[in-house]
């Protein structure tokens, strides 16, 4: 690893700019090494996941694995997968589940890890916040900004948060797991098939 990259990569990790306004303190999540293929763009860690420092260690986890068709073996090889969330740490609980991710983080961290990430081919921004931060305001919604996937590939795939709770948005949009979910699975393989990581 470069010792740029270890720095910025260390940094993140002692974060503690948003500590007043956490409710658990400061643990930022991430995943990541300089050979990282894909990336991966969510909210903010959950509540497990805060607790035990592992990214998506929960029931989304489990989905978004399957979506991806990978084992966590794969999931959790930095060489392969950087996961880097909108916000790093647990925000804390809303009246209809977690708050948003601190609006501070991904302006202050995301542009100078990705600089030191040279080797990201495809990108997954998986919910609202990841996409109006790197696709605009394109559409309106969620809905329509994933149901416009074909616009942002090969380079970039927006999903629907895997979240037990979306099981009704995945009821009342079946295009999403019979169109974009074959090309997700086929253009992450392909992408890891050419690491030196063999997944």
């Amino acid at each position: 690893m470069s010792s740029l990259f270890e720095q910025r990569l260390m940094q993140a990790r002692a974060c503690r700019m948003c500590e007043a306004h956490l409710p658990l303190g400061p643990r930022p999540v991430l995943q990541m090494a300089p050979a990282a293929r894909i990336m991966i763009i969510g909210q903010a860690p959950g509540l497990r996941v805060h607790e035990t420092g592992i990214p998506w260690n929960d029931p989304s986890g489990d989905t978004l694995r399957h979506w991806l068709q990978l084992s966590k073996e794969q999931f959790y090889n930095p060489e392969l997968l950087a996961i880097m969330p909108m916000g790093f740490c647990y925000p804390g609980r809303g009246k209809s589940g977690d708050l948003p991710p601190r609006p501070e983080c991904a302006p202050a961290w995301h542009e100078p890890l990705l600089e030191v990430l040279p080797n990201i081919e495809l990108t997954l921004l998986i919910g609202q916040y990841a996409q109006r931060r790197y696709l605009g305001r394109q559409y309106k919604t969620l809905t329509e900004t994933v149901r416009h996937w074909r616009e942002f590939s090969p380079t970039c795939l927006p999903l629907p948060h895997p979240s037990p709770r979306n099981r009704y948005w995945l009821a009342k949009n079946p295009w999403f797991e019979q169109e974009e979910l074959p090309v997700l699975r086929q253009r992450v393989h392909q992408v890891l098939a050419g690491s030196s990581f063999k997944p």
